[in-house]
């Protein structure tokens, strides 16, 4: 386990005592699709590092609506807000796939965060990651179309393979309209069209970028 620890950027310039200690207190847990790990308001103290699998961020409206606001993949880790500040969950997590997490409790965290100094640049570079994605969002929601907010998703997630761009996630036309905030329907027939038109294709929900989106986006 100590090798999949110092694999998390948290975690790589820690001293060996420490990530032994680390070793020893992080509780292993494997969980199958759709599992709620918690929910907004929840309080909670720990945090959690994704061994495999994904998770996904969501909030909730009061008709049930999902607005997905993050997806989470093996290296990264969530929970460290609340883990700081003490205070409830922000968002539901929920695992997209089976999922194993390893959990470190926050009194082991900070026992070895408040002698590590190293550790603080990287949680508040990742905190800052993640509010310039929330600005992005903001500025998606406030300027584009659906097109363009569509558009968006598949540049964020699109990873370059050969000369093409692939995105591995296994998004499917929910979870983009849960994206986007746009209907399931809409996000067929626009991707339809782009399929259509030979801009992407879709292989067992990897949707390949064969060329540059129109510019009508």
């Amino acid at each position: 386990m100590a090798d999949a620890l110092k694999d998390i950027t948290l975690f790589s310039g820690i001293d060996d005592e420490s990530l032994k200690f680390l070793e020893k207190v992080a509780v292993k847990k494997t969980f199958p699709k759709n599992t709620i790990l918690f929910s907004k308001g929840d309080e909670t103290d720990s945090l959690y590092i994704i061994k495999s699998g994904m998770v996904k961020a969501i909030i909730v409206d009061e008709e049930g609506k999902e607005m997905i606001l993050s997806i989470h993949r093996p290296g990264e880790y969530f929970g460290e807000m609340s883990l700081i500040d003490k205070e409830p969950r922000s968002a539901t997590l929920i695992t997209k796939e089976p999922t194993q997490l390893l959990i470190i409790h926050r009194k082991d965290f900070m026992e070895v965060f408040n002698s590590n100094p190293d550790m603080v640049y990287d949680l508040f570079r990742v905190l800052l990651k993640r509010l310039r994605k929330a600005t992005d969002k903001v500025e998606n929601f406030a300027f584009k179309d659906v097109y363009g907010r569509i558009a968006n998703i598949l540049n964020q997630f699109a990873k370059p393979v050969a000369d093409e761009w692939v995105i591995e996630d296994k998004l499917t036309h929910s979870e983009i309209a849960n994206m986007i905030g746009s209907s399931r329907e809409m996000v067929s027939k626009i991707l339809k069209e782009l399929t259509d038109g030979g801009y992407i294709s879709t292989d067992k929900k990897q949707i390949t970028i064969h060329k540059k989106l129109p510019s009508i986006f």
